[in-house]
């Protein structure tokens, strides 16, 4: 158990019945906040779609369906891209639309098999980036083993939309036993992040090119089926999996948090964060933990499992870097706590605002 002065004790039960209340949309008009991944995204989809689409399996509020077919079971999972610019260094809109939607179906340890695409194109968008966009999400569908086999194409007036919106839904086979749901985290478990947080979402940043900032990084966009396999091998007693895209690390842990009423404790010196990204964080004030990856998951693995998934993950040039970062406590409930370099400890909170809007 976690003690902490009274005082501080005093603001955790504050927050933790603010969090429990049920959430309010006191906004008229939709904001930018409302795609971050943070708290108001959460409070848009409660509020909003699942007060009024209610099933259980939406209820859920994962990044996927699943569900049984026959004598199998399926996971689902659709997603829109949106990001500016639409090429960077290390991808484009193309390898995300791939790869982010492989990626949730693979967070539910199923193997991705199809995935349908459709594009939201503007009057005037050059047919040559449409080219390296298109050829973008054949190369990537390749290397995650997936086919594009339908899809849809629309045009909007000039200025309708901004160059290129894609979406797409994928589905997967899941051919273990375990759910990887967050209400599934318990006390004792360890949390493993797969590799360096961050690089994606400040590549974007740095891409826009309206600050004065240049650093050595790039997107680290990618299918992340083979390491999770090779976890649920090594790990089969793995109890969540989430990959680490808009609101980055802490909001995975947050959501987990609060949906299994566990506390979360996280060593800030073990969080493996790239010296040019947590130099360009620094810069403009943001937490690395709350920046985006599109190659990255977190895992929750029970303590007697995790060399032996450490070690597997270690085997693969994708996740050579992974490291535990945390573990998982009874008090206090529903809250995320960072030990700093500096010894001592704060709230990471979930997130509140866009920090870095339009990232994928």
């Amino acid at each position: 158990m976690t003690e902490l002065p009274g005082g501080e004790q005093q603001v955790l039960d504050r927050i933790d019945r603010t969090r429990r209340a049920r959430p309010r949309l006191k906004e008229t008009l939709v904001t930018s906040a409302h795609g971050a991944g943070g708290k108001a995204s959460r409070t848009l989809v409660e509020t909003v779609f699942l007060d009024a689409l209610d099933n259980a399996t939406l209820a859920a509020m994962e990044d996927q369906a699943t569900f049984p077919v026959g004598s199998s079971r399926l996971a689902l999972s659709t997603d829109a891209f949106v990001v500016s610019p639409l090429f960077f260094p290390g991808g484009s809109i193309g390898d995300l639309a791939v790869n982010g939607t492989v990626n949730d179906l693979a967070m539910a340890g199923a193997r991705p098999l199809h995935l349908a695409a459709s594009f939201i194109l503007e009057e005037g968008f050059p047919i040559d980036d449409l080219r390296r966009i298109v050829a973008a999400m054949a190369t990537a569908a390749r290397v995650a083993r997936v086919d594009i086999v339908t899809g849809d194409t629309k045009v909007v007036q000039r200025g309708k939309a901004d160059g290129c919106y894609v979406t797409t839904t994928g589905v997967g086979l899941i051919e273990h036993e375990c759910s990887l749901a967050a209400s599934r985290l318990m006390p004792g478990a360890q949390l493993i992040v797969s590799g360096p947080v961050g690089d994606h979402g400040t590549t974007v940043m740095l891409a826009r090119g309206q600050l004065d900032l240049e650093a050595d990084v790039v997107s680290d966009t990618a299918p992340l089926f083979e390491p999770v396999e090779t976890l649920l091998r090594a790990a089969p007693g793995t109890l969540c999996l989430r990959d680490a895209t808009r609101g980055g690390v802490a909001t995975i842990l947050n959501e987990w948090a609060i949906a299994s009423d566990t506390a979360v404790v996280v060593d800030e010196d073990a969080v493996p964060v790239r010296p040019a990204v947590r130099g360009a964080c620094e810069i403009l004030g943001i937490d690395p933990l709350y920046v985006a990856c599109e190659g990255r998951f977190v895992a929750a693995v029970p303590a007697e499992q995790t060399d032996a998934a450490l070690a597997a993950l270690r085997s693969l040039p994708l996740t050579a870097d992974a490291a535990v970062i945390g573990e998982v406590r009874d008090d206090p409930p529903g809250m995320v706590l960072l030990r700093t370099g500096f010894g001592g400890t704060r709230i990471v909170d979930v997130l509140v605002g866009d920090p870095l809007p339009r990232i994928c």
